[in-house]
């Protein structure tokens, strides 16, 4: 399974009571594949609000998802908890929902050793037909898969890739080195997707790309192509996007970004809360010509 070089990490659309917008949904789906020509789509991940979304909500995106999307690119659920069992449950209820793989993030809290991390991955690939992309990102999780891990993880046929959070290239390289060319290594920073290519990263798992996804795509093709210096151009031009629609805790920037293009994805569900007036500032002076 190649998820492609462009996977867009989508927010959840809410309506002004801050339930969950279908049809709103429906057209983000179709905006990011038409208008930004992403790959693949993560469903129900950090980006999309994921801890305040019930499991009906989530099922019911995976379906409107997959319709949305139609084929025209792959539609990747994440089903990824702190509790395996529950994490195979609505693995198996995503795999119903006809999704074209999972985004499994590392447990969260209760902080699982090496080996209870490999345990609870294993388990919940073994219990799927659908290709499986880890999700490393320690700051959130307090958990860090190591190296060793990820490569004794790669080993099982159905984990194909890694989202890798770390910030760590050192240690992306040697996941990238370690590993057999059919497993794939995305950046999980939008700030890092062309130093990750460098060391033999494949892609990048992106929020940016709900906005720059156009130019994100021809970043990424220029280096594969080999214009390196056009590419590192092009990551010039974007670099304060990136880091701007980080100004306060992901998603609030970019769904403030969304509605600033036109697009009305809503507002946020507490504990977060919408930018106030100098982040929206800030936010809009990254548009601004």
């Amino acid at each position: 399974m190649d998820f492609g070089r462009l996977v867009t990490a989508m927010v959840t659309p809410f309506d002004s009571d801050l339930q969950v917008d279908y049809a709103k949904t429906e057209e983000l789906v179709d905006r990011l594949i038409r208008h930004q020509h992403t790959d693949s789509i993560v469903v129900c991940g950090t980006t999309g609000e994921s801890p305040t979304l019930t499991d009906e909500e989530k099922v019911k995106l995976f379906e409107i998802a997959v319709k949305a999307a139609g084929g025209r690119c792959k539609i990747i659920a994440g089903t990824g908890s702190n509790n395996t069992a529950h994490s195979i449950e609505l693995t198996q209820l995503a795999q119903k929902a006809g999704v074209d793989g999972v985004l499994l993030v590392a447990p969260y809290y209760n902080r699982p050793n090496q080996e209870g991390l490999y345990q609870h991955f294993k388990t919940i690939a073994e219990s799927t037909d659908l290709p499986v992309m880890l999700y490393n990102i320690p700051k959130r999780t307090g958990v860090t898969l190591s190296t060793d891990l990820i490569v004794r993880l790669s080993n099982i046929d159905n984990i194909v890739a890694t989202k890798e959070s770390t910030g760590d290239l050192e240690q992306i390289a040697q996941i990238a080195a370690q590993t057999s060319d059919s497993f794939k290594v995305y950046s999980g920073d939008d700030s890092l997707t062309l130093p990750v290519l460098s060391v033999g990263g494949y892609g990048i798992v992106s929020v940016a790309s709900h906005i720059i996804g156009k130019e994100i795509k021809q970043m990424v093709e220029h280096f594969v192509s080999g214009k390196v210096q056009e590419a590192a151009s092009l990551n010039a031009q974007l670099l304060n996007i990136f880091t701007g629609l980080f100004i306060c805790p992901n998603p609030v920037p970019v769904k403030y970004a969304l509605e600033l293009q036109g697009f009305q994805a809503g507002g946020v569900r507490l504990p977060l809360v919408w930018p106030n007036e100098t982040e929206q500032a800030a936010i809009r002076k990254l548009f601004s010509k």
